[in-house]
């Protein structure tokens, strides 16, 4: 989640909207180092082992998901916000994961604002027709019991305020096992990222596609 300026791109169309197949559904992720397999090949981080999965599942239905990972190392909820409306018209997707807000938390930006951003980004979703998902998200104990709280009931605030899914943070049985993370104690491994393929897959695409 540092400002490493990585755009982790695996849809990339040559054809206008327009000619997309209108089969697939398209789910767009917009994220942070941790979605944009920082320190990572983009084969070796989750969204790309997710992909594969979905490719090769039994049910056609996950089949026809195709993700799109518009994900920036180092971006916070203020940059999302204003890449949003041109991936929205530029990709149409039909669903959206927002996983942000680590960097915003990392940095000590005020949670009033972070709500703002999500909300704001939600509303902007919505009213495109793209139906939300939020990523919870947490920080290091050492920002403080009462900011830390704040920060993780952010997420969910905003979920019930707008009643849309938040999926739980996906680092909770990752981040303290040190052979799963990176040297920065930020990022997950390589040998991390198809667990947390597997638990998005469970925790986000399966209700998804239930729904």
């Amino acid at each position: 989640m540092f400002n490493t300026a990585t755009y982790a791109a695996i849809d990339q169309p040559t054809a206008s909207p327009a000619k997309v197949n209108s089969d697939i559904s398209k789910v767009l992720i917009l994220g942070d180092s941790l979605s944009a397999a920082y320190g990572l090949t983009q084969e070796e981080g989750w969204v790309s082992l997710l992909q594969n999965m979905l490719s090769q599942h039994e049910d056609s239905k996950f089949n026809k998901i195709h993700l799109i990972n518009a994900s920036i190392s180092g971006e916070t909820t203020d940059g999302g916000l204003a890449r949003l409306s041109r991936l929205i018209k530029q990709h149409q997707p039909r669903h959206i994961l927002i996983e942000l807000g680590g960097n915003d938390g990392l940095q000590g930006h005020s949670i009033k604002k972070l709500k703002n951003n999500l909300r704001a980004m939600v509303k902007q979703s919505q009213q495109a027709d793209v139906e939300v998902a939020i990523q919870q998200m947490q920080i290091p104990t050492n920002y403080g019991g009462r900011y830390n709280r704040m920060f993780t009931d952010a997420f969910s605030d905003i979920g019930t305020e707008f009643d849309v899914p938040v999926v739980p943070f996906f680092l909770t049985h990752i981040a303290l096992n040190t052979e799963l993370m990176q040297n920065d104690g930020i990022h997950p491994t390589a040998p991390a990222q198809p667990m947390i393929a597997e638990f998005m897959l469970e925790e986000w695409i399966t209700p998804l596609v239930a729904n």
